[in-house]
């Protein structure tokens, strides 16, 4: 891969510092942050629109503020570490109420990654390693996260190729309908798409209106794809995600958060 030129590694500087004075002026006219920076108002004019394009800044009546952008970042990254240490004791409790193994999936880019699992103790066919990398169109947990994914992301893998693991792995125009049903119901489910004989179901996560990680229970169909289990499940995992999004809340108070239904 080629270094970046001067050039682009000049236009990154001067967007890193607009982003960086529009964060600590708090609002800020294409004039003001002209000035700051010492850019060129035409230039600030450019590079304000395109940050603002982008969804990196937000324009209210002729003043410019971080963008929903900036926020999901914040909010995706910077609470990895905290559901990382908090998250076992959440997944341990939904394994003595639901009997099977439950992960918490991050994205990263377009893939995710096992944050952390709890498992019951009688044996299992069905697990992921922490971290491990997983692809994001096969299993409930991770289709959760495409599910609420930035559009471009979604784009990237639906155009991309998608490897089956089993028969049961869903193509793109069936992987599209589903992230559709994802996103109305609010939680998804999958039969032997990763793992044949296996039933996974996922709910999301939310922090600052994003959705940050994925809750799984998954175990053999034979004791889990059955309504009664499908309804104890998704109660237990909805109100689990609940008071997960109420501890990040409490963990951050200042940041304001959405459900995945919200727009």
């Amino acid at each position: 891969m080629q270094p970046p030129s001067r050039a682009s590694a000049s236009s990154l500087e001067r967007g890193l510092s607009i982003l960086s004075d529009v964060a600590r002026g708090g609002s800020l006219t294409v004039e003001e942050i002209a000035v700051r920076t010492g850019i060129p108002p035409s230039s600030a004019y450019r590079y304000v629109a395109r940050l603002a394009a982008s969804g990196y800044l937000e324009e209210q009546r002729g003043r410019y503020t971080t963008g929903p952008a900036v926020l999901a970042l914040a909010g995706r990254y910077v609470v990895q570490p905290f559901l990382a240490q908090i998250g076992p004791a959440y997944l341990r409790d939904l394994v003595r109420q639901l009997g099977e193994t439950v992960v918490m999936l991050v994205r990263v880019g377009s893939q995710a990654v096992c944050l952390r699992k709890a498992e019951p103790e009688k044996a299992l066919i069905y697990s992921f390693a922490v971290d491990e990398l997983l692809p994001l169109h096969a299993g409930a947990g991770q289709r959760v996260l495409l599910a609420w994914a930035p559009p471009p992301v979604v784009e990237q893998v639906l155009s991309g190729p998608l490897p089956r693991y089993t028969p049961a792995t869903l193509d793109a125009a069936s992987l599209r309908a589903d992230l559709a049903t994802t996103r109305q119901r609010g939680w998804a489910t999958s039969r032997g798409e990763l793992d044949p004989g296996s039933f996974s179901l996922a709910v999301p996560v939310t922090f600052r209106g994003e959705v940050v990680c994925s809750l799984n229970a998954a175990g053999p169909d034979v004791r889990c794809d059955t309504p009664a289990w499908i309804t104890r499940a998704t109660s237990a995992l909805l109100s689990t995600a609940s008071a997960l999004s109420a501890a990040l809340q409490e963990w951050s108070p200042s940041a304001p958060t959405r459900g995945p239904h919200d727009s």
